[in-house]
């Protein structure tokens, strides 16, 4: 198999398969990625103080479960769809990780190691079935829920790391800027041709994760705790603003999708 690039579209010489279920990397899924974990991490926040922890949480699960039941019965990649589920997966994976901090106690520093482990275990699985971790293998039923189940861990691994960092010191605008410089390294290795692209591509897909969380956190908390409170209400709702936006322009443009594909 060809390999996949970090931020761009890969060569047009290379055909991909018909029914791939996922978005072409390009500079669009990495600002949306972005988005969704943000609003993810405000939402699941916003949603807790709203309605409790327990409804907000069922009512998480719930969606989530649709929404990959509807992603996982189309035939192929469909934006709105596959943004909506990784929407989801920000929300009840923020909820995942906070179930273990908030409601049984457990600290960041043994969460966060506790998803790294559970993220290794489902790469581990996923490679020894199939042979390759790349995005761009997504066509079968098995590699889909493998590549599902590598995104929610991602989610509940980025939520603690960032938690981590942001209650140790860094707070949330100093997270920001370490995950800002941290995502450049992946980029830059592969960009060097010192890591391939499927392992530079999950390292940058985990740390999107605190990076979007640990801006919107920021954004949204009181300034007595180093944020602009904003409210994670308004927060939440410019973010799904800006998703809408950037998701409803490749639907329509079909930027994220390669023409010999697109039928």
């Amino acid at each position: 198999m060809s390999t996949d690039h970090l931020m761009h579209n890969r060569p047009a010489g290379h055909i991909r398969h018909a029914a791939s279920k996922v978005p072409e990397v390009t500079v669009y899924f990495w600002i949306i990625k972005v988005l969704t974990t943000g609003m993810g991490e405000t939402a699941s926040d916003f949603l807790a103080h709203l309605l409790g922890p327990v409804p907000a949480v069922g009512l998480g699960g719930i969606a989530l479960v649709a929404a990959l039941a509807v992603q996982f019965a189309v035939g192929r990649y469909v934006a709105w769809i596959y943004w909506t589920a990784i929407v989801m997966v920000s929300v009840f994976g923020t909820m995942a990780a906070d179930i273990l901090h908030v409601g049984l106690g457990v600290p960041y520093a043994l969460s966060t190691p506790f998803f790294m482990v559970a993220l290794a275990v489902v790469f581990v699985l996923w490679h020894r079935s199939e042979g390759t971790l790349s995005i761009h293998s997504i066509h079968t039923r098995r590699r889909e829920t493998f590549y599902w189940a590598a995104v929610l861990a991602t989610f509940a691994l980025g939520t603690a790391a960032g938690d981590l960092t942001a209650t140790i010191g860094l707070g949330y605008l100093g997270s920001a800027v370490v995950y800002g410089l941290a995502i450049a390294v992946p980029a830059l290795a592969h960009r060097l041709d010192r890591l391939n692209a499927v392992t530079a591509f999950w390292a940058a897909y985990v740390i999107t994760r605190p990076l979007g969380a640990s801006v919107a956190d920021w954004m949204a908390v009181a300034r007595s705790r180093g944020g602009l409170a904003l409210g994670l209400g308004p927060v939440t709702l410019s973010w799904t603003v800006a998703i809408l936006g950037f998701v409803g322009y490749l639907a329509v443009s079909r930027k994220d999708v390669r023409p010999d594909t697109a039928a």
